[in-house]
């Protein structure tokens, strides 16, 4: 319980400090099947029991057309906390492994991925799109950009596409993975198997595997960096 209470008190916090969620929002929740995505849906669903103002959910999945992705796990949580479930089809992995065999697939992967998603929640009438990146993500994307791009960006806690009309929300935020972890364990909800065959052999798990060498040393790096970019003030935050 304590868990659960903790997680909902930092989305909310996140929900607050940047203004994610507005009377009549309809919100399209990126849904792929793992424990990020699956906490924040459970997780938005819960605190619509109380946010001052009402707003609407809508679950999406995309679909990959490659390796095996049993969505009926997802497909019951959606049915017992009462959010309407939509799974996109896609030839997104076809297109990245097969066609274009891709070296380092990953940036072309998301692209597809964020464009698909985007139309998608449009089709569904939502103006919002919460994804669910958290505080170690952030810091990823933050070290990922300064090692390999040569520049000082990360992902913003709203970030609005006016070719799109959207929004784009992240109310995970301020939440540690381990936290996350902790939620889905203590929930008993079942995760999807991700079905990418880049999965773990990305220089993301690097940058993740670097973290958590440099953690042994000092247990407040994470929330230095994060603490770093929270007073920068680089991209919108």
């Amino acid at each position: 319980m304590f868990t659960i209470k903790r997680l909902l008190g930092q989305i909310r916090r996140a929900i607050q400090d940047y203004d994610m969620i507005q009377e009549g929002d309809r919100i399209a929740v990126g849904v792929s099947g793992g424990k990020d995505s699956l906490a924040l849906l459970v997780a938005l669903r819960q605190i619509k029991n109380f946010l001052p103002v009402k707003f609407e959910l809508e679950a999406v999945t995309l679909t990959m057309g490659i390796g095996e992705f049993d969505l009926s796990p997802v497909k019951e949580l959606c049915k017992k906390i009462d959010v309407n479930y939509t799974i996109e089809e896609t030839l997104i992995g076809k297109i990245v492994f097969e066609e274009r065999q891709e070296k380092n697939p990953c940036s072309l992967c998301a692209n597809l991925r964020r464009g698909a998603l985007h139309n998608t929640a449009k089709r569904l009438g939502c103006n919002k799109v919460a994804l669910a990146h958290h505080m170690d993500d952030v810091i990823e994307t933050f070290l990922l950009s300064t090692f390999y791009e040569g520049r000082i960006h990360t992902f913003s806690p709203v970030t609005y596409l006016d070719r799109k009309g959207l929004y784009l929300i992240r109310p995970l935020i301020y939440t540690e993975e381990k936290l996350v972890k902790e939620f889905i364990k203590g929930n008993n909800i079942t995760t999807v198997h991700n079905p990418c065959p880049a999965n773990g052999y990305t220089k993301r798990q690097y940058i993740k595997d670097l973290l958590w060498d440099l953690k042994k040393d000092n247990r407040e790096i994470k929330s230095n960096i994060f603490g770093a970019i929270k007073r920068s003030g680089i991209d919108n935050w």
